[in-house]
C-alpha cells in the first residue's frame, strides 16, 4: 500500500496494555486528536492480554486520582486501599510505621489485579479510540510531518505522533533511534498470593531481608477469605528463586513465614508462584522525531516501593497534559516539553529505587547500621515522612513539577 492510500490517524499508540490503554483514555478524554491503538494481542478480552495478567499492582494515590478524573473509577472494583505501611529490616531494630490519616489521606493508594483494571479502562475508552488487534508493527519510517507504520496485516498507517507503550518487548524503539540500557540486579522477584490468619486491615508491609526486599500488599479477592489475602513480592537471588518455586506449598510457607515473621499472624495458604528476573532498563531519552516512549518502554524499575508502574503512568499523565491545546501532537515543541517535564521525576524515581535496592540488599555492617538509623529517624520525624510520602504517592515536587 502506498503512502498516499495509507490510513491516517493523529496519534498511534503501540501497545494496548495498561499504560497504552490509559494513554488512549487520557488523549480521547482531553483532546480532539484521533487515536489508534495497535497491539499484537487480542484486545476484546483484556483478561487474556499479557498486559492485563494476574499480577497485582499498587496504584499510587495520584494514579488513582487521575484515573477517576478520566472516568476510570477503580471503586468499580474491589481494590484494597493501603491505609497503613510498615517498613522493617529483618534482624535489626529499624522500624517505621506510616498511617494515611496522619497525612490527611484516606489511603496512600490502592491494590488491584491488572486483570481487574483492564475492563475498567476499556469500558471508559469505549469506542473513542480505534483499535487494531493481533497486529504488530513491522517497520516505521519517519518523515518531516508523519511516521509511516507498516503493519503485519499488510496495511500502512500514517501518524503525526507515534507513542511506544509496548513495554520494550519489540525492537521498534531501537529502529527509531533509541538506545536501551540494562543493568541486571542479579535478583528475581517471586510473586504469589497468600492467605493469613488475620485480616489484612488495609496494611502493607515492606520488609528488607538479607536475600532482598519482601513486600506484602493487602489484596481483596472474590473469595470467602478475601479480607485475609496479601499479594507477595519476594525479591531473592536467582538460585533461591528456583528453589522457592520448586518447593511444595508447605515448604514455601515455612520459608516465607521465617522471612516475614509473625507480625500479621500465620500464613495458612499460598497460591501459584511465578518468578521474574529483575534489572534496571531504560532508554537513553524519551523522544525522537515524532516519537515518544512511555511506561516500561521507557524504563523498567525494580519493584521495591512499588514505583515503576506508577512512574510509567505519570509519563501518560504528563504526555496527555502536554498534548492539550496543541495543534500538532508530534511537533518538536510538544515532545520537547514532554521530555523536559518528565526528566526530573524520572531521574529522581530511578535514583530512589536503585539506591534502595543496593542499600537494603547489602549485609555490610556499616550499611545495615546506617539504614536502621534512617528507618528510626523516619519513624520519628514527620518532615522526613512527609517528603517520602509525597514522592511515593505521586505528589512530590519532581513528580508534579512544583
Amino acid at each position: 500500500m502506498t503512502e498516499q492510500t495509507a490510513t491516517r490517524t493523529d496519534i498511534a499508540i503501540i501497545g494496548g496494555g495498561t499504560v497504552g490503554s490509559a494513554l488512549a483514555l487520557g488523549i480521547t478524554q482531553r483532546t480532539a486528536f484521533s487515536v489508534t491503538v495497535i497491539d499484537a494481542n487480542t484486545l476484546d478480552n483484556s483478561q487474556q492480554h499479557p498486559g492485563f495478567d494476574a499480577r497485582v499492582i499498587a496504584l499510587a494515590r495520584r494514579t488513582v486520582d487521575e484515573f477517576t478524573a478520566l472516568g476510570a473509577d477503580i471503586s468499580q472494583s474491589n481494590a484494597a486501599p493501603i491505609q497503613h505501611i510498615q517498613v522493617s529490616d529483618k534482624g535489626a531494630a529499624g522500624l517505621c510505621n506510616l498511617h494515611a490519616d496522619a497525612f490527611g489521606l484516606d489511603a496512600f493508594g490502592h491494590v488491584i489485579a491488572l486483570s481487574a483494571l483492564g475492563p475498567i479502562l476499556n469500558s471508559a475508552i469505549g469506542h473513542a479510540a480505534k483499535r487494531i488487534e493481533n497486529t504488530s508493527v513491522k517497520s516505521a519510517q519517519q518523515s518531516n510531518e508523519q511516521v509511516a507504520l507498516c503493519l503485519s496485516n499488510g496495511e500502512t498507517l500514517s501518524a503525526r505522533l507515534v507513542v511506544l507503550a509496548d513495554g520494550g518487548r519489540s525492537t521498534l524503539a531501537e529502529s527509531l533511534g533509541f538506545e536501551r540500557r540494562a543493568e541486571p540486579y542479579d535478583q528475581v522477584a517471586v510473586i504469589c498470593n497468600v492467605t493469613l490468619s488475620e485480616p489484612h486491615q488495609n496494611k502493607a508491609y515492606e520488609r528488607f531481608t538479607p536475600d532482598g526486599p519482601l513486600a506484602f500488599l493487602p489484596f481483596n479477592t472474590d473469595k470467602k477469605n478475601a479480607g485475609n489475602t496479601f499479594s507477595v513480592v519476594w525479591t531473592v537471588r536467582p538460585e533461591l528463586a528456583e528453589q522457592l518455586v520448586a518447593m511444595t506449598d508447605a515448604q514455601f510457607i515455612r520459608a516465607l513465614q521465617k522471612a516475614f515473621g509473625y507480625r500479621h499472624g500465620t500464613i495458612r495458604q499460598a497460591g501459584e508462584r511465578q518468578q521474574y528476573p529483575l534489572a534496571l532498563r531504560h532508554t537513553d531519552r524519551l523522544i525522537a522525531h515524532r516519537v515518544a516512549v512511555v511506561g516500561n518502554a521507557a524504563q523498567t524499575l525494580h519493584p521495591i516501593a512499588g514505583q515503576g508502574f506508577n512512574l510509567g503512568l505519570r509519563d501518560v499523565i504528563t504526555l496527555t497534559h502536554t498534548l492539550t491545546n496543541n495543534d500538532d501532537p508530534g511537533s518538536f515543541s510538544v515532545l520537547r516539553d514532554y521530555a523536559r517535564a518528565r526528566q526530573p521525576d524520572r531521574d529522581q524515581t530511578i535514583w530512589l529505587t536503585d539506591t534502595l535496592v543496593r542499600s537494603f540488599s547489602n549485609t555490610m555492617k556499616p550499611l545495615v547500621a546506617g539504614r536502621n538509623i534512617g528507618l528510626i529517624a523516619m519513624d520519628n520525624l514527620h518532615a522526613i515522612q512527609q517528603r517520602f510520602v509525597r514522592q511515593t504517592t505521586g505528589y512530590g515536587p519532581s513528580t508534579t513539577g512544583n
